[in-house]
């Protein structure tokens, strides 16, 4: 019997999960902003102990790696690893950006004869978003980029498929991918549950990280700005 936990903060979605031989036993999940690094062990710890675990019950731990928030992904990464190292158990990546696609392709979809690829998309500030292309059995068929939406965005591939848009980026762009084969979703949002049956192939398969090099996906270096002090110019 196979236990794993899994931990997602790339967005300002907080969510954890622990299933056994994929199949969830839980999932405490919080919107509440800034408060990742607050209540991402102490629902580490209530999902254990509510599940009747120990800590040396788990398998191995996996985290959602990227892209996403600089401070969230730290957040999560640093969390998983330091169970991992404590506990002398394997550490599971997975793509951000696949798992949000793997949960909305569980969704009952309105088809329309044509293909479907799934566009998941993370806010990335301004017009520019994080995003990939995923097939129906989600292979990628397009890499995870930065990207600043434009008219002609997507076009390509809008001709021949119908692209279901989604994801706190996607709202943005309503308004600027204007195809009859688009099609946007609301209130879609990554959770640690839509992470396991990725993550449960990689334990199978045994695609472990090395624990003491994995860093996050950030996709865009990380900029911090300098800060106002009074007085100063």
């Amino acid at each position: 019997m196979t236990l794993i936990l899994s931990i997602e903060t790339a967005t300002p979605v907080c969510s954890v999960a622990l299933a056994q031989n994929n199949n969830i036993l839980g999932v405490k999940e919080s919107t509440k902003k800034n408060s990742h690094s607050e209540i991402v062990t102490v629902f580490i710890d209530e999902l254990m102990k509510e599940n009747q675990f120990s800590f040396k019950d788990l398998d191995a731990v996996a985290v959602s790696k990227g892209p996403g928030s600089y401070t969230g992904l730290r957040i999560g990464v640093s969390t998983a690893k330091g169970m991992c190292y404590a506990l002398e158990i394997p550490l599971i990546s997975v793509n951000t950006l696949q798992s949000l696609a793997f949960g909305t392709s569980q969704i009952n979809i309105q088809k329309s004869g044509l293909p479907i690829l799934f566009c998941p998309m993370l806010d990335a500030r301004r017009m520019e978003v994080y995003c990939a292309l995923f097939d129906e059995n989600i292979n990628e068929v397009r890499e995870t980029k930065a990207e600043i939406i434009e008219p002609d965005s997507f076009q390509t591939y809008l001709e021949s498929s119908q692209v279901i848009f989604f994801g706190d980026g996607a709202d943005k762009c309503k308004e600027v991918i204007q195809h009859k084969n688009a099609i946007f979703l609301d209130d879609v949002f990554p959770s640690a549950a839509n992470m396991m049956t990725i993550i449960f192939k990689k334990y199978q398969n045994q695609k472990f990280e090395d624990v003491a090099y994995f860093e996050p996906f950030y996709l865009k270096d990380f900029i911090a700005g300098v800060p106002k002090v009074k007085g100063l110019k």
